[in-house]
């Protein structure tokens, strides 16, 4: 019997692990460049920002239409420093790096997105 208590508890902490790295843990980093186009805070309860870069424009195959490309990313509300870089590169017009982390799953409480951006570089 306490063979039996022992691997359960076991088995819940394996889950319990195995979910907190799902919801908080990282697969895959980066960055990209463009140009930031839009950043709002919504939410009722759950404030997240949210926000839009213009990557450029793409041609379709046969090379006749130009279709935009645009990222959707959060910002964790939290993040003064990095909002207050995104909303300069928004005002002065500028191309902007940035870097996110893409995690997993999307939650109610980090964003809308899986890419949550921690870091803006602006062009000179």
């Amino acid at each position: 019997m306490k063979t039996f208590k022992f691997a359960l508890v076991l088995i819940i902490l394996a889950a319990l692990a195995g979910g907190a790295y799902y919801l908080f843990g990282s697969y895959s980093d980066g960055y990209r460049a463009g140009t930031v186009i839009k950043i709002s805070r919504k939410g009722l309860i759950l404030k997240t920002c949210e926000g839009q870069l213009n990557l450029g424009m793409v041609l379709n195959d046969n090379n006749s239409a130009a279709v935009s490309n645009i990222w959707e990313f959060s910002v964790k509300s939290s993040d003064t420093a990095t909002l207050a870089k995104l909303d300069g590169a928004i005002m002065t017009g500028q191309r902007a790096k940035l870097h996110y982390k893409e995690m997993f799953a999307k939650v109610p409480w980090r964003g809308d997105t899986k890419y949550v951006v921690y870091k803006v570089e602006t062009a000179p």
